[in-house]
């Protein structure tokens, strides 16, 4: 669709005629419909009634999350090593990870980090990998980071500046990704997008499955799907690595961790739950070189603690002496033991402490040295220790939904005696779940007020309860129409064929939708818009009404399609600026467009759905009026 602006101007030019057309169309047989809608009037009343019931059963079944996820077009891959992995070995791993990763050919650039800064904001441990992966885009993009064509042959051979050719990966399936730069393509408008991804990734969370593919390493967990900036917003709300996942809190660190591990085992039998991607903290794995002083003999060669831990301070963490000035530059001067007799218990055995009166000795003789397991780091809130149990949720369902299915697998455990809480032990769901609990309380309140107030507006311009109520009907109706297209958006079936040679779902960016903070702001919209033409409409009547009082059923329904006939252009002409509005919101594809999509599929669809409205706004009106003709008629 994007050949040339030649192509472009066709395109949306066929949208807008076609629109349109379809219009006068309506225009056309309008009378003839809105007649038999009168004549008709249960009948008809049935269809709006059908689509808002519909539109009430698919908002029950749609899943929910709390915002859709922004495509940064980077991943954060943090997987863990065991707690009593060392320095060298946490190194290798870091360095395969990175090399791993690095192998994809969709991957641009790869860094790893593990440990943290000299900052209490950053408590991660050594053997936590953080490897920030910045992907290619899909297509070859210019400077001004959009999609160019190239030059190619007659055989979708790229033509290079040097002049060679290369296959269209793209295009030929039997063929290895050739790695071309940018600056050796020759740009051409009438030529072809270079794609720099394999014919087998399509989306970003193929990319995704080959970075979880290629780092399944000996001793290193799996990760959830993780971007930079996301991660960071999730770890500052939760404290967590995930946007979902289980905060067990408790007084003993060992029972923690054993209730952790025994909520992983069950959550990875969770309907949409990622089984990889479960991990419990082991919080209490790490190895401490424990060296025991003991007093008893210490106090037989009249050596003080002090005295010993002060030896130890230089031998093995060093003790600075004083300080070297270069230029405005200072360091400190350490001293300490060289690492080859350091480097093991057996080393520090032969330390030897100074006595008094006497011969040192080794601190063989006056310690016992040997390891002990210990926490890696310990981490509390609400006055408690706290663990966490991590996990992520498979591709098509939504994180309110997965959750909801952990928590009623988890209960179910419990009352049946498989899984039994220790004394002491308590623990709690936490996540982006929480922001959706917090948005649909903050929901619950915005959305019938917007209602009340649409209303109210209603009421102060027709003073009348019931013309505003007939009015208020077309609420209803573009509401269960905004849920309808979002069902149709996530039917592989809607929309499915190509128009010279372009998919319509994917130049709508056509997948399943969540109800989510972006899904409802859009409604809220759309509650504001789907009145006009009901508003139209209404007032014409009560004008014709008013100016002409009919006085048998005939002339109450010849009033009506006379205001009908003369107020269906502007109102259609209203639905017309409001779909065209939409549609390159809808078509859109660059950055927050994740956002802006879900939020207009409501005002669309229930737009569309409210066209509806034009017949049922005079069918109730025309109803109200023969039920008060028919009963000034016996009153008389």
């Amino acid at each position: 669709m994007d050949k040339s602006i030649f192509w472009n101007l066709i395109f949306v030019s066929v949208i807008c005629f076609g629109l349109l057309g379809i219009f006068s169309l309506f225009i056309k047989y309008y009378t003839r419909i809105l007649r038999w809608c009168l004549d008709n009037k249960l009948l008809f009343l049935s269809v709006p009634t059908a689509i808002v019931i519909a539109g009430f059963f698919i908002m029950k079944n749609t899943a929910k999350e709390f915002m859709p996820s922004l495509n940064e077009g980077s991943f954060l891959l943090m997987p863990t090593s065991m707690p009593h992995s060392g320095v060298e070995e946490n190194k290798r791993v870091l360095q395969q990870l990175d090399m791993a990763v690095a192998s994809i050919p969709e991957i641009e650039t790869v860094v790893g980090k593990a440990g943290r800064t000299e900052s209490a904001l950053d408590p991660a441990p050594l053997s936590m990998y953080e490897n920030i992966i910045q992907y290619k885009p899909e297509y070859m993009l210019n400077e001004n980071g959009q999609r160019q064509r190239y030059k190619v042959n007659y055989n979708d051979l790229f033509e290079l500046k040097d002049g060679r050719f290369i296959a269209n990966p793209n295009n030929s399936e039997n063929v290895t990704l050739s790695a071309v730069e940018r600056s050796q393509l020759i740009p051409d408008n009438n030529g072809e997008y270079y794609r720099n991804w394999r014919t087998e990734i399509q989306s970003p969370d193929d990319i995704w499955n080959e970075i979880v593919r290629v780092t399944k390493l000996p001793g290193v967990t799996s990760a959830p799907k993780l971007q930079p900036i996301e991660t960071r917003l999730v770890m500052l709300q939760t404290g967590m690595r995930a946007p979902m996942g289980i905060k067990v809190k408790g007084q003993d660190l060992k029972k923690i961790e054993a209730f952790g591990v025994q909520l992983e085992n069950v959550i990875k039998e969770a309907e949409g739950v990622k089984q990889e991607a479960v991990f419990a903290d082991r919080i209490v794995g790490k190895p401490y070189l424990l060296i025991d002083i003991d007093r008893e003999k210490i106090a037989r060669y009249g050596i003080s603690i002090q005295d010993v831990q002060d030896v130890l301070k230089v031998a093995v963490g060093g003790m600075v002496l004083t300080q070297t000035v270069e230029g405005r530059e200072r360091y400190g001067v350490r001293v300490r033991y060289p690492r080859e007799l350091r480097a093991n218990p057996t080393d520090l055995q032969q330390i030897y402490v100074p006595v008094e009166k006497g011969s040192p000795l080794p601190l063989s003789e006056l310690a016992t040295i040997r390891y002990e397991q210990g926490p890696q780091v310990i981490k509390s809130e609400d006055t408690f220790l706290v663990g966490y149990v991590l996990f992520d949720k498979l591709d098509g369902f939504a994180e309110v939904s997965v959750v909801k299915n952990a928590q009623a697998l988890i209960q179910e455990k419990i009352d049946s005696g498989e899984l039994i809480v220790p004394k002491g032990i308590n623990y709690a769901f936490t996540g982006t779940y929480e922001n959706q609990l917090r948005a649909e309380k903050t929901l619950s309140v915005v959305v019938p007020l917007a209602l009340a107030i649409i209303f109210l507006i209603l009421y102060f311009q027709f003073r009348s309860v019931g013309t505003s109520l007939m009015v208020f009907t077309g609420i209803a109706v573009a509401f269960a129409g905004g849920f309808i297209m979002i069902w149709l958006y996530g039917q592989d079936w809607f929309l499915n064929f190509n128009v010279a040679g372009e998919n319509m779902r994917d130049l709508f960016q056509m997948h399943p939708i969540n109800l989510s903070v972006a899904v409802w702001v859009g409604f809220i919209a759309l509650f504001g818009i789907a009145t006009d033409d009901g508003v139209v409409m209404a007032t014409y009547l009560t004008q014709t009404f008013d100016r002409n009082i009919p006085e048998n059923k005939k002339e109450i329904r010849a009033s009506i399609v006379e205001a009908g006939e003369k107020r269906i252009r502007p109102c259609l002409m209203t639905t017309a600026t409001t779909i065209l509005a939409l549609l390159p919101v809808l078509t859109s594809a660059g950055r927050g467009s994740d956002i802006m999509i879900p939020m207009a599929i409501p005002s669309f669809g229930g737009m569309l759905i409210a066209l509806i409205t034009l017949f049922v706004v005079p069918v109730l009106y025309s109803w109200k009026a023969e039920v008060q003709l028919k009963r000034t008629s016996n009153e008389k």
